[in-house]
């Protein structure tokens, strides 16, 4: 939000119909999981991205530890993804006693180098987690391709990735499960929320047992059984129906968020293209074979010192700038609970880089303002 003359990085949107549908939750006399919002979510979902089933849950957090649990993850085995990515990733494994094993990025994307994942794989490996970094989508042929081959589980971060495709297909769908997040600082929101993704009907049954706390409850609700029991290993990972209401009036403006937030990516792409050819900083690279959703605009910075001096000289003209995660092969439960395959170079440098701008609905009206704050602090 602008607050005198600051720019911050976030500022929730709402399309003006979230809470007449929380009202309306509300005198549905129905306010816990999987009511008529819920439904309609999930059913919008489906459509949208063409899975077999979708099941809103309480995060995208929560959809990746149901990812992981249906992949079958136990006690020692390993998963391939990348450390630049957000924690959730490698705490879904390791909850389950696995070991995240960590590859390199591509320079370009900042997705996973599918190049590398093949290097990382040991008679242990169960699965690979690709990370669609800014709704940029990772190589999924290739890495389909990799999983096959090796008879490996694929699970997709694509928190960052609603509206975003490869080769025509909705990121998340691509693999066996898909993760989506509608945290308050993703392009459609519920303050938190996530959907997981299951795109193999063969994982639909346990994955609806898996949500509602090992039991067959969601069977035994469309009369399936006659009474509901104890079937497996699971948790409450279901939004209320506050949350799907809130989520139901974004979803229903999905495509025209989508597309103004593309409008300024390409606002901020075209007004930095002189910094670029300068080398006074790197802009985005996306990938030939998808279409973004206009999630993340950032600026790669010579250096970290380039990069901090970056940020605060921004602050100082009252434009907020951010960075993004830091390496998690680094970090203290990294050290002990993970590994590393090859170097991680490109993880290393381009963490220390990276500088994200504000991207939201309503910033139109101070972009120039970002665009001229950044030209003069790079100029500078």
């Amino acid at each position: 939000m602008r607050s005198g003359k600051e720019i911050s990085f976030n500022f929730p949107y709402m399309t003006g119909k979230e809470l007449y549908y929380i009202a309306q939750a509300h005198f549905n006399g129905k306010l816990s999981g999987d009511g008529p919002f819920t439904k309609a979510c999930q059913q919008w979902l489906e459509n949208q991205t063409g899975a077999r089933k979708v099941l809103l849950a309480h995060s995208g957090t929560a959809a990746l530890e149901m990812a992981v649990i249906l992949a079958g993850v136990g006690p020692g085995d390993e998963v391939i993804m990348p450390s630049f990515t957000f924690v959730s990733m490698a705490n879904a494994v390791v909850l389950r006693g696995g070991v995240p094993v960590f590859v390199d990025i591509r320079a370009d994307t900042l997705n996973i180098d599918e190049r590398l994942i093949e290097s990382a794989i040991t008679s242990r490996t169960r699965a690979i987690m690709p990370m669609h970094y800014a709704g940029v989508p990772c190589a999924m042929e290739e890495i389909l391709g990799i999983a096959e081959k090796h008879g490996l589980i694929v699970i997709e971060d694509a928190a960052q990735g609603i509206g975003a495709t490869y080769k025509g297909r909705a990121l998340g769908s691509i693999g066996h499960f898909g993760a989506l997040s509608f945290h308050e600082t993703k392009n459609i929101i519920s303050g938190e929320g996530g959907a997981l993704l299951v795109n193999r009907t063969e994982f639909v049954s346990r994955a609806e047992i898996i949500r509602e706390k090992g039991t067959d409850r969601a069977q035994f609700f469309r009369g399936q059984v006659d009474k509901y029991s104890w079937r497996d290993i699971g948790s409450s990972f279901l939004p209320g129906e506050l949350v799907a209401a809130f989520l139901w009036a974004q979803l229903q403006e999905a495509e025209a968020i989508n597309r103004r937030r593309v409008a300024m990516w390409d606002t901020y792409h075209r007004a930095f293209a002189e910094i670029e050819q300068q080398g006074l900083a790197r802009r985005p690279r996306l990938s030939a074979d998808g279409v973004h959703n206009g999630h993340i605009y950032y600026l790669l910075l010579p250096d970290l010192k380039a990069r901090t001096a970056f940020i605060q000289r921004l602050a100082e003209q009252r434009v907020q700038s951010v960075f993004h995660y830091v390496p998690l092969h680094d970090s203290p439960m990294g050290l002990r609970s993970c590994r590393s395959v090859g170097t991680l170079a490109n993880t290393e440098s381009l963490s220390e880089r990276l500088a994200r701008l504000p991207l939201w609905l309503g910033l139109e009206e101070f972009q120039q303002s970002v665009i001229d704050a950044v030209e003069a602090t790079v100029a500078g």
